[in-house]
C-alpha cells in the first residue's frame, strides 16, 4: 500500500443471508481527502461503512485501514478513526460537556487532557455557549455537530461520516459542510456517504457511485461532469404533469435518453439539438400541452449520475423509509 493511501478494499463483499449487499467492490482513499460514496439509498452505502469501522463483519474481501488489516487488528484501527453514524450515538439527558468528556473516557485520554480537548471542539463547533445544556435541547443541526466534535474526541487521523447532512435544513446543512471541508483542511482524511448529488460535488474531492451494491464509476466530480459534457443536455418544462406520456415522447425520440426530472420537467440528453426542439414542440402541440420553458443546461453531477447509472435524480431524492 503506497504511502499516501489511507483507505484500501480489495473484493469487499457483504452477503446477508441470500442477499448480496456489497458486490466485491474495490477502492482507494488518499491521504487526506473527502471520499464519497455517491448512490441512492439501498445501494450498500451504510453496510459498506459498517465493515469499514469493524461494526459488520464482510463475507469476502480484504480491507486495511492506515496499514492495519480491519479483520486481524481492528482494535488498533479503532485507536485512529472516528465514526459519525446517521443516528447519533450520544446521551439525550447529558450535558455536551459532559457527553464529549464521556467519549474522551471511553478512548482512554488521559482525565488531566479530556476537559481542555473537549471545550476546544465545542469552540471549534460553535457550541461552547451550550456546552451545559442537555443533548436533547439542541437542533438538528447542533446534534449533528456534537456528534461529529465526538468521533474527533481523540484526534483520529480518519472520519467516517453517514449520511453527514440528512434531515437538515438549508442553513444547517451549509455550516456543517463548511465544517466538514475545515476538517479536511487539518489533515482529516474523511470518508463520507451520501445521496444527495449536490453535496457531493461541493465537497468530494473524488466520487464512487455505487448502485445495487456495485461500484459504477470512480472519480472527481470534475472529470465525472466533463464527461457528461460531451452530449447536449436540453430541458423541457411542461405546464402540466408528462410523467404518464413519457413512454410516448420516448417513441418519438428513439435512442435518445429522455429522463423525468419531476413530474412536470424532462431533461433530453444528446441527438441533434434542432431535432430534439422540432419534436418535442410537435408532440407539445398534439397533446395539447403548453412548454413552459426550455433551456439548453451545462452538465451537473447530476447530470453526469444520469448518464453514467441511467437513474433519474427522484430515485435520489427518496430519504430511507419513503419519506
Amino acid at each position: 500500500m503506497g504511502k499516501d493511501i489511507v483507505i484500501q478494499a480489495s473484493d469487499l463483499t457483504k452477503f446477508y443471508g441470500e442477499i448480496l449487499a456489497v458486490d466485491h467492490i474495490n477502492f482507494e482513499v488518499k491521504k487526506s481527502e473527502i471520499f464519497g460514496f455517491l448512490g441512492p439509498n439501498g445501494a450498500g452505502k451504510t453496510t459498506t461503512i459498517r465493515m469499514l469501522t469493524g461494526l459488520s463483519k464482510s463475507t469476502a474481501g480484504k480491507t486495511s485501514i492506515l496499514g492495519f488489516d480491519i479483520k486481524r487488528e481492528i482494535v488498533e484501527i479503532k485507536r485512529h478513526i472516528g465514526v459519525v453514524p446517521e443516528i447519533s450515538n450520544l446521551y439525550d439527558d447529558l450535558p455536551a460537556i459532559d457527553n464529549l468528556l464521556f467519549m474522551a473516557q471511553l478512548y482512554g485520554i488521559p482525565s488531566r487532557e479530556r476537559i481542555g480537548r473537549a471545550e476546544e471542539l465545542l469552540k471549534t463547533f460553535g457550541l461552547f455557549e451550550r456546552k451545559d445544556s442537555p443533548f436533547r435541547t439542541f437542533s438538528r443541526g447542533m446534534k449533528r455537530a456534537l456528534t461529529i466534535a465526538a468521533a474527533l474526541i481523540h484526534n483520529p487521523e480518519v472520519l467516517f461520516l453517514d449520511e453527514p447532512t440528512v434531515g437538515l435544513d438549508v442553513v444547517a446543512a451549509r455550516s456543517l459542510r463548511n465544517l466538514i471541508g475545515n476538517l479536511r483542511r487539518q489533515g482529516i482524511t474523511i470518508f463520507l456517504t451520501t445521496h444527495y448529488l449536490e453535496e457531493a460535488d461541493l465537497l468530494c474531492d473524488r466520487v464512487a457511485i455505487l448502485v445495487k451494491g456495485q461500484i459504477i464509476k470512480i472519480d472527481s466530480p470534475r472529470v465525472l461532469k466533463s464527461a457528461a459534457e460531451e452530449e447536449s443536455v436540453i430541458e423541457f418544462s411542461f405546464e402540466r404533469e408528462i410523467s404518464k406520456l413519457m413512454e410516448e415522447l420516448s417513441n418519438r425520440l428513439s435512442e435518445i435518453k429522455i429522463v423525468a426530472i419531476d413530474h412536470h420537467k424532462v431533461r433530453i440528453y444528446g441527438g441533434i439539438p434542432t431535432d430534439v426542439y422540432n419534436n418535442v414542440f410537435r408532440f407539445a402541440k398534439d397533446k395539447d400541452i403548453e412548454i413552459q420553458s426550455v433551456n439548453s443546461i451545462r452538465p451537473s453531477l447530476e447530470d453526469a449520475f444520469i448518464k453514467i447509472t441511467g437513474l433519474s435524480p427522484i430515485v435520489m431524492a427518496i430519504e430511507k423509509g419513503g419519506r
